[in-house]
């Protein structure tokens, strides 16, 4: 066998690991109804809630309190299925956090609240092209 091949194949096999390795962290996205379901069974992953942050009819955020250090905060999310579930993220409030469209909290269930780990988020702004008035 060539030198060539044993090196291909080599490179082949750690690629394969690579996926094997990665593909056991990946996590799918859920409502909150699934994802207390996942933590009550004893699923302790990563869980992606994807919705919209609870608005009043003004278009002013609702339910959202900071800590007093203003280190951590929490808000309610309204998920796809229109289930509304309180979220708290310890750590400070993202840049155009109340600006965003669409929001993705990664975490998990602990004593019926959900933890966020992580906060994604999704800005119109970003994605929308200006528009520049002569």
């Amino acid at each position: 066998m060539k030198r060539t091949h044993i090196i291909a194949i080599a490179i082949i096999a750690i690629a394969i690991g690579i996926i094997i390795a990665t593909a056991g962290d990946a996590s799918t996205y859920v409502n909150f109804g699934q994802a207390h379901q996942m933590a009550a069974a004893g699923n302790n992953s990563q869980i992606h809630v994807v919705g919209q942050l609870k608005k009043d009819s003004a278009g002013h955020v609702v339910g959202l309190q900071n800590s007093a250090d203003k280190l951590s905060f929490s808000f309610i999310l309204v998920d796809d299925n229109h289930q509304e579930q309180n979220v708290f993220y310890p750590e400070p409030m993202p840049p155009d956090f109340l600006k965003s469209e669409k929001v993705v909290v990664v975490g998990g269930y602990q004593h019926d609240e959900f933890v966020a780990n992580k906060i994604l988020l999704k800005c119109p702004s970003k994605y929308q092209e200006n528009k520049l008035k002569i």
